[in-house]
């Protein structure tokens, strides 16, 4: 026999025991234990007459449950004072100071924002080629725009149309003279 033969049965034995020590000590049955939550605290489970360790661990058991039950009670009547001592928020009515006007020395203070900057464009027009197309493209090659001649310049901050113009050149240098803002209005509906 080897070792680990002698470690296994010395296991078994000792599980063998533990069982048969088990099936000595009598399961209580539910009406067993129904009976010892019905007893008022203190008194002695029905069929027991010997008053020993099991009626102080049924006292125990009756006196936390006890004290469980009215700590849960006192929760419950704190919680409905507060409940009631509740009452609906008020609000400052601010309508008034908004629509009065402000002083004079008041000026909304926007330098933050002025340093931001901004992509602007002007775009001539617009038009789709095919990959082939693109390169076949020469110097002196003509494209043809959605635009007709004479149509206004379109002007874009960021990509959202701010403004319409004309071409000009000044200095040399060609420019955009702006001739219609686009309302917010309209810059509302373009976003839908």
């Amino acid at each position: 026999m080897t070792p680990d033969d002698i470690d296994q049965d010395k296991l078994a034995a000792e599980w063998a025991s533990a069982l048969e020590d088990q099936e000595d000590e009598k399961p209580a049955s539910q009406s067993d234990i129904d009976a010892l939550f019905d007893q008022p605290a203190g008194a002695a489970p029905a069929g027991d007459s010997g008053g020993g360790k099991d009626d102080a661990l049924a006292s125990e058991w009756a006196s936390a449950l006890a004290d469980e039950e009215e700590q849960s009670i006192k929760s419950e009547r704190n919680q409905e004072a507060l409940s009631r001592q509740s009452a609906a928020p008020q609000f400052k009515n601010l309508t008034q100071e908004a629509k009065a006007p402000r002083p004079e020395g008041v000026r909304r203070d926007l330098d933050f924002i002025l340093d931001i900057p901004l992509d602007v464009s002007a775009e001539l027009g617009r038009t789709k080629l095919l990959i082939n197309e693109l390169l076949q493209l020469g110097q002196g090659s003509v494209i043809e725009l959605n635009k007709l001649a004479g149509e206004p310049l379109e002007i874009y901050v960021n990509g959202k149309l701010v403004a319409r113009g004309e071409a000009v050149v000044i200095n040399e240098k060609f420019g955009v003279r702006l001739t219609d803002i686009i309302s917010p209005i309209e810059r509302v509906k373009q976003l839908a």
